[in-house]
This record gives structure tokens, sequence and C-alpha cells, in this order.
């Protein structure tokens, strides 16, 4: 009898607490937008924080509050935006495609100044006297771009430098903000001529510590039509407002600074 009394008393508190959950969990539930799931199930999941939210479901949230834009997202398609815009019942500007790209040409054209033997990141190595690169401007070499990467869009070459597959890139800006000599930033894909160097040496010290800098002998502006480019504090900086891609920059640069992708 006693076993038979405490399993009834056992089973009568079962049932007493699973009736209390089952009420509080209708009494204290969060009813959440349909649109919201909708939305989120849309986005790309990549977290990246380019938004500026904590993830995808942080950019639905304020998708929906009215916070942010769809054309804040930049990793999104046009076709995705476009849906995630009938859902949310807005309208959506259309918005070039960018690429990141690296503005540096060194890698093995680059000399050492000493040998790092530390933590393979750029950050880390940096701190140390400024990287192991002999150009204070240079990459070097040690991927933390690409780790920053949530799309997988970056390698390291046989060079010893980042390759953006331009396919991939979603123009989060994560290498942007990962990159502790800010090599990379972001151009739209329609611009294919760029600057392949961040150096503001002069011409001298430049050649003394890479085959591949911008030396400031001005070739580019005097071969340019369009008055797109122009050496500024020892460095060719393109006027994409200007320039129509042509390549004649590209073709009379001595150290291949200039390039095309």
């Amino acid at each position: 009898m006693e076993i038979i009394s405490a399993v009834a008393i056992l089973g009568f508190l079962g049932l007493v607490f699973g009736i209390g959950l089952a009420f509080a969990s209708k009494k204290f539930s969060v009813h959440l937008d349909p649109k919201l799931e909708q939305v989120q199930h849309l986005l790309p999941g990549g977290n990246c924080g380019a938004c500026g939210n904590p993830g995808c479901f942080g950019f639905a949230e304020s998708l929906l509050k009215g916070s942010n834009n769809v054309d804040d997202c930049r990793v999104c398609s046009e076709e995705i935006k476009e849906k995630i815009a009938g859902i949310l019942g807005v309208s959506v500007g259309k918005q070039a495609k960018k690429i990141a790209l690296l503005h540096c040409g060194g890698g093995v054209k680059a000399r050492d100044k000493y040998i790092y033997d530390g933590v393979h990141d750029c950050v880390s190595a940096n701190m140390v006297l400024g990287g192991q690169k002999a150009c204070v401007f240079a990459c070097l070499g040690f991927a933390t771009c690409v780790k920053a990467c949530p799309f997988g869009a970056i390698s390291i070459s046989a060079d010893g430098l980042p390759v953006v597959d331009k396919d991939k890139c979603r123009s989060c800006g994560k290498c942007v903000s990962a990159c502790p000599k800010k090599l990379f930033s972001l151009v739209e894909s329609s611009h294919s001529v760029y600057v392949g160097c961040s150096s503001h040496d002069t011409g001298k010290n430049v050649r003394a510590v890479c085959s591949a800098g911008c030396i400031a002998c001005r070739l580019c502006e005097k071969a340019c039509k369009f008055d797109a480019i122009h050496v500024v504090d020892n460095l060719a900086v393109i006027d994409y407002n200007k320039c129509t891609s042509c390549g004649e920059c590209v073709k009379v640069c001595p150290n291949k600074t200039l390039k095309t992708r």
C-alpha cells in the first residue's frame, strides 16, 4: 500500500506540474511575427555583421522594426533583396556590386627585413616593428583576411598574397576591417583597373624594398586621356568617376603596379 500511495502521489504531482507548465507556456509565450521567420530564411546566414547587427537574425528583427533597410545587407543578391522587400511591403534600390581589392603587389617581390617566427597572424606580426617586410605598407601574408572572410572568397597565392574570388566575394568588408595595414578596399565590379600598391614612399625608397611598388613616375598620368589618374603623395590614385577602364595606364606602368582584374 505504501508503494501504491507513493506512486499515486508522484503521479498526481506530475499531473499538477504538467498542467502548470502548459499554462505558463501559453501565458508567457512570446509572439513572433511570421514575417520574421520568412525573412530570416531568405538571409544568407553568414552572420558577417556588415549590416551593423549581430548576425542575420538581428538584421531580420531590425528590418521588421524599420531600423534597417533591405539595402543594408551587402551579401544578399538583388533577387533575394526583392523577395525580402516583397514580404515587408517595401521597395529596394539597385546597388552596384562591389568586390574587395588588395592594394599590394609585393608578396615575394617585397624584401624582408628580418625573419619572423611568431604567431602566423598579420595583426600579431604587425606588432613587431610593423611586420617583417622592409616596406611598411606591404602585405604580411599571414592570411588574417582569409580567416576573417565568412564566405571563403580569399586564398593565398604562391606569391604569398591574398587573392579574392570575385564570384564568392559578397563585399561584407570583413577583410577591410581585419587587415592591419588597411590594404583592402571595396570597389565596384564595373571598375576593372586598380592600383596594386599602398606605399607613399619616394620612388627611390620603393625600388630598394619592392619590385612591384608604385615609383611615382607619372607615366600613367600622361597615358590617361580622361584625366582619371594622378600621383598624389607618391602614389597613383584613380578617380573612378572619370575612369573608363581603357587600360592605357596599365600598359605603360613599368612595375606593373597598375592592374586589371
